[in-house]
């Protein structure tokens, strides 16, 4: 590795300050939200009030979906710095930028050049930026994966077994924060690329013994120990979780085949014009080249790495679509790889800038700027489509019945769509011009990474609010906690899954559902839907039922039931 330089050092702190305000600043901006986040949370919280590191519970009873590598990096931060909901996104930040890291040293190591571009264009993307705010699995697994294979890569360009036996630890950490999935796709796309470079030996090297003992030692202690505390776990964690999910869409998360497409083009904004065209001219010349030469095309050392990537990045996709359970989460292993594809691009026409045909086409730099232009202005906009279900143009497109209507918040809407709009034009403008001006492509990429600070700005100070006022939990338990101060029983009924996880998590109590005949007998809060006091009432003959407060933005009230 090249010694570093001043440059280098400025180099580092550009990556240090841009991954610390994407992944860390506003981890608490809205609270938990869905049914996974605050679950997740309080399975680590239950885990470290008993100093149970084996065992994940969820109020008391076994939760055997998911391996214990994200409940032990979040049992850490609660300890290090209290029970939270930014805590608990914490590990998934941390583990994000584990993976930037891997990302820049692995190219100063070996694609010597591109390594800050190519770290800095994986740090921008949507889908990490997303799941780094994520107090779920998602993060642990991709940072997992994607450094694995790249020590595999690793391995494979320079021979040195440290980068094997690393490819074979961080497999057993992926095993640990999602099962099976990580040395399965892995095993799959090392065996796809080792086939189409006729490099048989290569995939029988890989299976190198003492690596295959480090994976053991590391993945397997947990899963004997949870197995010998509860019989269920492989019935539940490896029938259930992970082969009745993927063939049979247990859980109702049925998407269509190409579910995952228009995904993966959104977890890779702002880049996704640019993937296109990577992928477009990497797939043209893989074709070009095995007419010419035909397989022997495949065996030069200088078309590895794009193919490597191009395989590591479309098995995931295929796998998954091939699922017939799918979250989005799933796909996020894929994205590391599409970063680095588009920095290899880049690269490549930074380096031939002088020659006219190699230069970014003012089509696809139009296109890059509209796409930038598009993730502002959904940033900027968010925070309004979701208080009102439609994106606001004028005052008489305002709609009332939010709770946060009136003259005052709809001229702040408005403003917000507007500003949008300007800003949105100003850098799809100014981005898709500066592939043409003498700094070229080093300008665009800067000029997009400024656009990705502007949209995530927008989102925690205009789309963040409406998220926790509309989404989570948090609310519903601040208005729980002002009316008592103690620990009083919460029911629910005609309530979604999701408050539910959340308020157990954010109260630290279980609660009642009405649904399953579960009235508390004890005076207690009622959260239900609106509008459904004279029901609930019914329920519980001679209790008097008393109005409390409203979630307008859930569309939920609050009461309280006598004994």
């Amino acid at each position: 590795m090249k010694p570093a330089t001043p440059q280098s050092r400025t180099d580092l702190l550009l990556l240090v300050a841009f991954c610390g305000f994407l992944f860390f600043y506003g981890l608490g901006a809205f609270g938990l939200v869905g049914a996974d986040e605050p679950r997740y949370a309080q399975v680590a919280g239950e885990m470290l009030s008993r100093s149970d590191w084996v065992s994940p519970t969820l109020q008391g009873k076994p939760w055997l979906e998911k391996p214990a590598l994200y409940y032990w990096e979040a049992m850490l931060s609660f300890r290090v710095f209290g029970v939270s909901d930014r805590a608990a996104r914490l590990p998934s930040a941390v583990d994000a930028v584990l993976l930037i890291a891997a990302i820049y040293l692995f190219l100063r190591r070996f694609r010597p050049g591109g390594e800050l571009d190519g770290a800095l264009v994986a740090a921008s993307c949507a889908g990490i930026v997303g799941f780094a705010h994520a107090a779920a699995t998602d993060m642990p697994l991709a940072a997992c994966f994607a450094i694995g294979l790249l020590a595999w890569y690793a391995w494979y360009a320079g021979g040195r077994r440290i980068y094997l036996a690393a490819f074979y630890i961080f497999m057993a950490l992926g095993t640990l924060a999602k099962g099976p999935v990580a040395p399965a796709l892995s095993g799959v796309i090392i065996l796809i690329f080792v086939a189409v470079r006729r490099d048989s030996r290569t995939f029988w090297r890989t299976l190198w013994i003492p690596g295959i003992v480090l994976y053991f030692l590391v993945a397997l202690p947990w899963y004997i120990a949870v197995q010998w505390r509860d019989p269920d776990f492989f019935r539940v964690f490896i029938l259930e979780h992970n082969l009745a999910r993927f063939s049979a869409n247990v859980y109702h998360h049925r998407y269509p085949f190409w579910f995952y497409l228009p995904v993966f083009l959104l977890a890779t904004m702002p880049w996704t014009a640019v993937l296109i065209a990577a992928v477009v001219e990497r797939a043209r010349g893989i074709w070009s080249e095995s007419r010419k030469k035909g397989a022997d095309a495949f065996l030069a050392p200088d078309d590895s790495w794009g193919l490597f990537l191009l395989i590591w990045m479309l098995v995931p996709i295929v796998f998954f679509s091939a699922s017939q359970s799918k979250l989005p989460g799933y796909i996020l292993p894929a994205v590391p790889a599409a970063a680095l594809l588009v920095a290899e691009y880049l690269a490549a026409r930074r380096a031939q800038e002088e020659v006219p045909e190699k230069k970014l086409s003012p089509l696809l730099a139009a296109a890059h700027g509209a796409v930038c232009g598009i993730l502002i202005f959904a940033a900027f906009s968010a925070g309004s489509i979701m208080m009102n279900h439609r994106l606001l143009w004028s005052g008489a497109n305002s709609s009332a019945g939010t709770g946060m209507s009136g003259t005052w918040m709809t001229g702040t809407w408005l403003t917000e769509t507007w500003l949008g709009a300007a800003t949105a034009v100003a850098f799809a403008l100014a981005i898709g011009i500066s592939a043409g001006s003498s700094a070229g492509l080093r300008l665009l990429t800067r000029a997009t990474l400024f656009a990705v600070v502007i949209a995530m700005a927008a989102i925690l100070r205009f789309a963040a609010p409406a998220i926790d006022a509309t989404q989570s939990a948090r609310p519903i338990a601040e208005s729980i906690q002002a009316f008592s101060h103690e620990a009083v029983p919460v029911a629910l009924y005609h309530v979604k899954r999701e408050p539910e996880y959340g308020l157990e998590f954010y109260l630290n109590r279980p609660v009642e559902k009405y649904e399953d005949g579960n009235i508390p007998a004890a005076a207690h809060v009622l959260v239900a839907a609106q509008g459904m006091q004279t029901q609930a009432a019914e329920l519980m003959p001679g209790r008097r039922v008393s109005y409390l407060t409203s979630i307008p933005a859930q569309k939920l009230d609050l009461y309280w039931v006598g004994k």
